[in-house]
């Protein structure tokens, strides 16, 4: 992490392995290797988390979160520790952790983020992946493009439309 430019860069993994030993290895493809600029919110929480941990951001080598003896957390701990807990008393059962990908690529299509830059935060080595498996299709999203379509078709025609009877014909250009 680095706090004075506020960016984060994914060099390393921390996997299970062999036997349920943790691994640190690289990123599985070098699309996973990527530097992303976090939100300030986000920055000022992280600050926050060190410094109750009696760290600063001029420690690169610490861990951000840790196990409670300190040392790396294993998943499958950090999930029954912490993530069921969590997603219980929020009343989101059955929501996995991998969901908040999914979540975020989600997010960043509505909020209308390019498709490569969503791609290149995913870690994603093709735009297929992020929209074909991550990118969910909403309500909302669904709604806005029956709205865009009714105000391409018909919004700026529907005068011509209605005649002054009240009557519904076709627009002149849709006429035989």
């Amino acid at each position: 992490m680095d706090f004075l430019s506020g960016t984060l860069s994914v060099a390393e993994q921390l996997t299970r392995g062999a036997g349920g030993r943790m691994v640190l290895s690289a990123p599985k493809s070098q699309a996973g290797r990527r530097t992303l600029a976090l939100p300030k919110p986000l920055l000022e929480l992280l600050s926050t988390h060190l410094a109750r941990r009696g760290l600063t951001g001029a420690q690169p080598d610490e861990l951000m979160f840790v196990a409670p003896d300190g040392g790396s957390l294993h998943y499958s701990n950090w999930r029954h520790r912490v993530w069921e807990p969590a997603i219980k008393t929020a009343k989101l059962h059955g929501l996995s952790f991998h969901d908040l990908r999914r979540a975020s690529a989600t997010v960043m299509v509505l909020s209308g983020v390019d498709l490569k830059t969503a791609q290149t935060r995913l870690g994603h080595s093709t735009p297929t992946l992020t929209l074909g498996i991550y990118a969910q299709v909403t309500d909302a999203a669904d709604r806005a493009a029956a709205d865009a379509l009714g105000e391409h078709w018909i919004g700026a025609r529907h005068d011509r439309v209605t005649g002054g009877d009240g009557r519904t014909r076709a627009p002149a250009s849709l006429a035989p």
